[in-house]
């Protein structure tokens, strides 16, 4: 088994996981406190990934990467950076797909807080960024968590999209789940086998600490 899609796969979860809790936050308190006429087109825009083949989202994402078309063109000559078949186009990509797995946790996590903190939060004198970053998050460690650990397992198991925009390139594009399939369409069963039972062992591990951590935090704000 060649290790390299296992530290590519977790590389690309990593970096989008840590991206999508710093451009989430702001949209996730922007969709929680915010009322606006169009809310339910924005909702629904960031929520189409949890519906849509990925096939569809890569698909588009191929066009608009290709640089026969003007943002993947834009993109190369202003930055040099070609997005299709590359890791940067997969890190853009994962980006897109997982945001509904970020942003919702983070939302549902600041709805739950008692409107009074917030309220009292302003009373005092604080202004948004204050009260969000000093009030607020403080107040939603289980959801961020959960957040950050929904993401990194979504693009840990990402297939469709990572496969359409960064094809098969070892060392550059080829995480795990195409050497999975690659190794399935060439009938050799028991290297896929060891693959999937790295991901599966990892994912189960991460996924059994987060909800351990999360369950101590809900406790310890419990009241005796």
């Amino acid at each position: 088994m060649d290790p390299q899609p296992l530290f590519l796969t977790f590389r690309l979860a990593t970096i989008t996981s840590a991206l999508l809790l710093v451009l989430a936050m702001p949209v996730a308190y922007w969709l929680a406190y915010s009322r606006f006429r169009g809310k339910g087109v924005v909702e629904a825009l960031i929520g189409m990934p949890l519906v849509l083949p990925p096939s569809v989202i890569g698909f588009y994402l191929l066009l608009a990467f290709s640089p026969s078309y003007w943002f993947g063109s834009w993109v190369e000559h202003t930055f040099g950076l070609r997005l299709v078949f590359s890791f940067p186009g997969l890190v853009i990509a994962s980006v897109l797909y997982s945001l509904p797995f970020t942003v919702y946790p983070i939302r549902a996590g600041l709805q739950s807080l008692p409107p009074t903190l917030r309220e009292a939060s302003f009373t005092l004198g604080k202004g948004a960024a204050e009260t969000f970053f000093k009030v607020l998050l403080p107040n939603c460690k289980p959801a961020i968590l959960t957040a950050f650990v929904l993401t990194f397992a979504h693009t840990v198991g990402e297939f469709g999209v990572v496969l359409m925009i960064g094809g098969n390139i070892p060392g550059v594009t080829k995480v795990a789940s195409v050497a999975i399939y690659n190794e399935v369409e060439a009938l050799n069963y028991p290297a896929a086998n060891q693959y999937a039972m790295v991901l599966f062992a990892i994912t189960f591990a991460i996924l059994l600490v987060v909800y351990s951590v999360n369950h101590s935090l809900l406790r310890a704000r419990q009241p005796a």
